[in-house]
């Protein structure tokens, strides 16, 4: 299953428990309709729902559906029982208002000024009823961000509420080198507690996401920003955003290299009988793919297309013939000690 079907999946479950509680008994049909998806993805849902309960997980704990009977009868009526726990108000223990403390404050730091008004009075009540109560507050601090990191952020937050361009000092890993670039601020965007700038770039003509702490200075110009007709940049599907003008290459990977698949935005998969991988994926820089394939040698083989290759081919030659001819020669050394 794609993680996005999983995700799909696990929205569906975290509705589904509550709405056949408040439903009572529903026909199969309908629950399909109403989630709009098919009777037997309903059905598949039920399967994983009917494991799920309060930590025990026997027979009194689990939730209780009649999945038997509904593989039976298509048109038949879902039922959910012993799942009234859903339904009380919930008790926070030490360790679950400590980790939400933590994930407010880290929320807080990189927050916009738009938002950090709500995120401190929601941190500000949990704290005044967790002292308030029975349960231990732990003072927990997130370590502080840089001031390079927190001045960036300033000053595109400055850009983005006066409408203004921005230039920025952009460090590229991938290339080992820093670029100027004059871009059009679209939003800050936080994914995984790092904060990125999605913005217009006028070096690359293309719309860039720019990891904020890889940005060494930012200087707010004096020229508006432009107006691009462009959606808003959602980041629950990840990072990686594929361009038309992106090369689609083709990979064989051996079977130590199978989590290549997980790690990297594949385009498809395909087994192969050696237990490996073909993934297809799409490329916006062959620098960055000549040196995985440099890296992982013989666990990747670029197979399309073709051109790149064989590029990638003549630089590995190429440096098999640098090593060898710099290599330490142990008998040669010793000969001319025994001269």
């Amino acid at each position: 299953m794609s993680s996005a079907s999983t995700k799909d999946q696990l929205a569906r479950l975290l509705a589904l428990a509550p709405y056949l509680q408040a439903r009572g008994e529903v026909p199969l049909r309908e629950v399909a309709a109403d989630f709009s998806v098919s009777p037997d993805q309903i059905l598949k849902d039920l399967r994983v729902l009917y494991m799920c309960g309060l930590p025990g997980f026997g027979p009194g704990e689990l939730i209780d559906i009649n999945v038997e009977a509904l593989l039976d009868d298509p048109d038949g009526l879902v039922r959910i029982d012993n799942a009234e726990y859903l339904a009380r108000p919930l008790r926070l223990g030490s360790n679950e208002a400590s980790a939400l403390i933590v994930a407010l404050r880290a929320l807080l730091d990189s927050s916009t000024v738009a938002s950090r008004e709500v995120v401190e009075r929601t941190l500000a009540k949990l704290e005044a009823a967790t002292e308030a109560g029975a349960l231990p507050l732990v003072d927990v601090r997130v370590p502080e961000q840089r001031p390079a990191l927190t001045k960036a952020r300033n000053e595109l937050e400055w850009a983005l509420r006066t409408n203004k361009q921005a230039r920025i000092q952009y460090v590229v890993p991938s290339r080992d080198e820093t670029t100027d670039r004059v871009v059009d601020p679209i939003a800050l965007l936080l994914q995984d507690g790092k904060t990125y700038l999605d913005a217009w770039c006028h070096q690359a003509e293309a719309r860039r996401l720019f990891r904020v702490d890889r940005i060494s200075s930012v200087s707010v110009l004096e020229t508006d920003r432009e107006r691009h007709d462009l959606t808003p940049r959602d980041l629950a599907e990840g990072l990686f955003e594929s361009s038309p003008d992106d090369l689609v290459v083709r990979l064989r990977l051996t079977a130590r290299m199978r989590w290549f698949a997980e790690y990297y935005p594949v385009l498809s998969v395909t087994d192969t009988p050696d237990d490996g991988l073909e993934v297809t994926l799409a490329v916006s820089d062959e620098l960055w793919l000549l040196r995985l394939a440099m890296r992982f040698g013989h666990g990747l083989t670029v197979l399309e297309p073709a051109e790149l290759s064989d590029r990638i081919r003549g630089v590995a030659q190429d440096a098999l013939r640098l090593q060898r001819a710099t290599a330490y020669d142990e008998t040669d050394s010793t000969t001319s000690r025994a001269e």
